[in-house]
């Protein structure tokens, strides 16, 4: 097995050649702005768990010396969960899940990447996130000028047999994952999906972005994000007397160790896998800031970190993703960006994913290209520190689950969060859509939707004239999964700021009747369908 040596080496080195071409030339002044921008999302990554943040739970030198000369923004919340709607608000600008549960860019939408080709920019998606070559996430990457999959990650589906050598691990429910059949050709460290997009992405910065005035690298990683499965040293880095195959899928659970799912054990091994693939990840970070040290474009490139949310670890004993409010943990999620001209520091505005779509957009000059309704705000203001804030509140949430409001509460200083569940059956539910899917289960190849009924009307979306299919669902209806499940908090309410556990309910109280109107009014601004008023006891 390949050694590793994580180098903690100062970041950025800006070379020579960067200094002295003029087209590359960082800019100065008060409009310092960049030619270039990557996006770095990094699925599933814990802000709580990062140095940057605070923990010292798990090594990240790579972020931790990124993070030393970034901006950090404290105050970034998710919009649409999971993956799929959470990439649609950052690559189409516009928030999923009051209006469908899970899928690719619809008729009346166009990507970011789309906009930034008619102004001239050079987009490159390098990924092994499987969601973006499966029904439900397959047209993400079209309007890419040019993009790279690597193959072999959780649910893609590349190899046809197992290597006949690996012998597989506890699965918690998950038999059958197209990753078992993955997993045995990775003979080393650098084999893994993580550290070939990493390399990839290097190597496109070396030798093909100096072609380009301006570009736009967008690196959808899918580590952390499980299987959290490494090879030594990462293994058995945080958990070195564990005995027997490690546990590299979490289960998705409330309670998984009181409901005895897992076993306390089982709960130390599982996270201390999740902090061994996310510092293997951290180390093939720090080869692509490598390369981007050594290319002529450093000075004039931002760089941006960020993700679509976190992973429930075993706080409050909860695990993965489960059918419950988005709580910090999941919720609360990093946002580092390292700006030409731009000294580090920390940002407090209330941010969230759609913003950085309006960023992207604005930084090349293509903020009037939008063809379609948008929900973000640019954040140029708030990095260049022209403003302190863009906006005073964001919604987040999974389709036919709980809506949350965040609210800034202080200037400087935390949010209020306030989740409304529904009142009674979960219903009215709707789907607005002409991309008819849901997220792919690969243990049930044979699960789909059912085809839109008799029910069906034709509706709008708003900002749109274009005709959308408008399926009513009631009780007993076949219906995307995280329609089912039972509501065990309710509508909640917390000031994170004073209680950052989340563990004093404040729903009942002034501060959750004021947030409940002001839910109601963000939800009539964005014209949130009717069913979602009626479903959340607001009708």
């Amino acid at each position: 097995m390949t050694s590793v040596t994580l180098d903690p080496l100062a970041w950025p080195v800006v070379t020579a050649a960067a200094q002295t071409n003029p087209r590359n030339a960082a800019n100065t002044g008060p409009n310092a702005g960049p030619s270039n921008v990557i996006v770095v999302l990094l699925d599933s990554l814990n802000r709580h768990l990062l140095g940057a943040y605070g923990s010292a739970e798990f090594d990240t030198p790579n972020l931790d010396r990124f993070a030393r000369v970034a901006v950090r923004f404290d105050q970034h919340y998710t919009g649409s969960l999971p993956c799929m709607p959470a990439r649609h608000d950052l690559l189409v600008g516009a928030l999923d899940f009051l209006w469908r549960p899970w899928g690719s860019i619809e008729v009346w939408e166009e990507p970011l990447t789309a906009a930034l080709r008619r102004v001239g920019v050079t987009t490159k998606l390098v990924t092994d996130h499987p969601h973006l070559f499966e029904v439900g996430g397959e047209n993400y990457h079209c309007d890419f000028t040019a993009w790279d999959y690597q193959r072999g990650h959780e649910s893609d589906h590349w190899r046809t047999r197992a290597d006949p050598s690996w012998i597989g691990a506890p699965a918690f429910g998950r038999e059958g994952m197209p990753y078992d059949r993955s997993r045995g050709w990775f003979r080393g460290e650098e084999d893994f999906p993580g550290p070939r997009v990493m390399r990839e992405a290097a190597r496109w910065v070396e030798q093909e972005a100096p072609a380009h005035d301006r570009f736009l690298l967008f690196i959808d990683e899918f580590d952390p994000h499980e299987p959290f499965d490494t090879p030594d040293p990462y293994a058995s880095m945080y958990d070195d007397d564990w005995v027997g195959p490690h546990l590299v899928w979490p289960p998705y659970a409330i309670g998984a160790v009181r409901d005895g799912i897992i076993s306390e054990r089982d709960a130390r091994q599982i996270r201390a896998q999740y902090g061994g693939k996310l510092t293997m990840i951290d180390r093939w970070f720090g080869v692509l800031l490598d390369a981007v040290d050594r290319s002529a474009s450093a000075a004039s490139t931002a760089v941006i970190v960020c993700t679509d949310h976190g992973h429930y670890l075993g706080e409050k004993d909860t695990w993965g993703k489960p059918q419950s409010p988005v709580l910090e943990p999941l919720g609360h999620t990093p946002m580092l960006v390292r700006w030409p001209g731009v000294e580090p520091g920390m940002r407090t505005a209330l941010t969230t994913n759609v913003d950085l779509h309006a960023t992207l957009l604005d930084v090349f000059g293509a903020g009037d290209e939008a063809a379609h309704r948008t929900h973000g705000r640019s954040l140029l203001p708030v990095i260049t520190e022209a403003a302190t804030t863009v906006r005073e509140w964001a919604l987040s949430g999974v389709w036919g689950r709980e809506v949350h409001l965040l609210a800034q509460a202080r200037p400087t200083s935390g949010v209020v969060k306030y989740a409304r569940a529904p009142e009674g059956a979960n219903e009215p539910l709707v789907m607005l859509s002409n991309r008819w899917s849901t997220m792919p289960i690969s243990s049930f190849p044979d699960f789909r939707l059912p085809p839109p009924d008799g029910r069906a009307t034709i509706g709008r979306m708003p900002g749109s004239e274009v005709p959308v299919l408008r399926q009513p669902f009631a009780d007993g209806d076949l219906i995307p999964f995280w329609g089912y499940g039972k509501f065990a908090y309710g509508t909640v309410c917390f000031d994170v700021a004073d209680d950052p556990n989340e563990e004093r309910d404040r729903s009942a109280d002034a501060l959750g009747k004021e947030h409940a109107a002001l839910l109601h009014d963000a939800l009539r601004e964005i014209e949130a369908p009717e069913e979602q008023f009626v479903r959340l006891g607001y009708a």
